[in-house]
């Protein structure tokens, strides 16, 4: 079932999404060359609760940890490890949720390991190209068939593959509720969307194939079937008449035209 919020829940949600916009910043100065993902996750899982909150992912469906850490051709559910030493040149999704006052937010961005190649660099800017197309769309009496398309038609215009597999979500007392929010689509299909939706938009693009493989040792981490890097952008958001959302883990962003 799809839930309508009203202003004061949207507040509450804002108060969450910003909060967890500090956890993934403070957690991305940390990324250099020789921090273990362990170490990213202990500085997540901290943030979260010395402020308050509570971690969404860690124990969800026997997820072990705060924080998903996702390196290179991993795209999604990458499980920290004190083994995993970040290396230079590499890139990494850092993909967190929480619970403020019994609402989620969940946001992921894609960083560089030290200095990165200029392929990888433009895979994580065309991502997040990606994702604000795609959010631009979602307003209501659009469908999530426009937010798709959008994603989709920058991510293939620059050679990319979309993932498929795996998708955005609705979001508010649980951290995933109805609807699926695809990355691919046709216009003008799909779910229309209503004001005071609440929706995770996440494009996971790769640089290679859409294709990917499930890790069946650890039974979390998702990866390219290629081998080639992914990179993963996500905001939270409320659906709003007549104008692109507010992105609720995104504090102080203004919709421009070339946005």
């Amino acid at each position: 079932m799809i839930t309508i919020k009203n202003p004061e829940q949207i507040g509450l949600m804002r108060r969450a999404g910003a909060l967890l916009y500090e956890v993934l910043q403070t957690v991305a100065q940390a990324v250099k060359p020789g921090v273990t993902t362990a170490e990213l996750d202990a500085i997540a899982e901290k943030y979260i609760r010395d402020h308050g909150a509570t971690p969404s992912f860690l124990g969800y469906e026997g997820y072990p940890a705060s924080l998903c850490t996702s390196v290179d051709d991993t795209v999604v559910h990458g499980i920290p490890s004190e083994q995993e030493v970040l290396r230079e040149g590499s890139i990494i999704s850092l993909d967190c949720g929480l619970v403020l006052d019994g609402w989620q937010a969940d946001s992921a961005l894609t960083v560089p390991v030290g200095r990165v190649s200029e392929e990888k660099r433009r895979l994580i800017e065309v991502t997040e190209a990606c994702f604000f197309a795609g959010a631009r769309q979602a307003i209501a009496g659009h469908t999530l068939g426009d937010v798709g398309h959008a994603v989709q038609a920058i991510a293939e215009a620059n050679g990319y593959g979309v993932v498929r597999d795996l998708t955005g979500h609705g979001i508010g007392r649980e951290m995933h509720e109805e609807p699926s929010v695809y990355n691919f689509g046709r216009a003008g299909h799909g779910l229309k969307l209503r004001a005071g939706m609440t929706i995770a938009v996440e494009p996971m693009i790769a640089m290679g194939t859409w294709r990917v493989e499930s890790d069946e040792e650890d039974g979390w981490r998702v990866r390219t079937a290629d081998g080639k890097p992914a990179s993963h952008y996500e905001h939270t958001m409320a659906v709003f008449e007549d104008r692109p959302p507010e992105l609720l883990t995104l504090p102080g962003h203004v919709w421009k035209e070339a946005d």
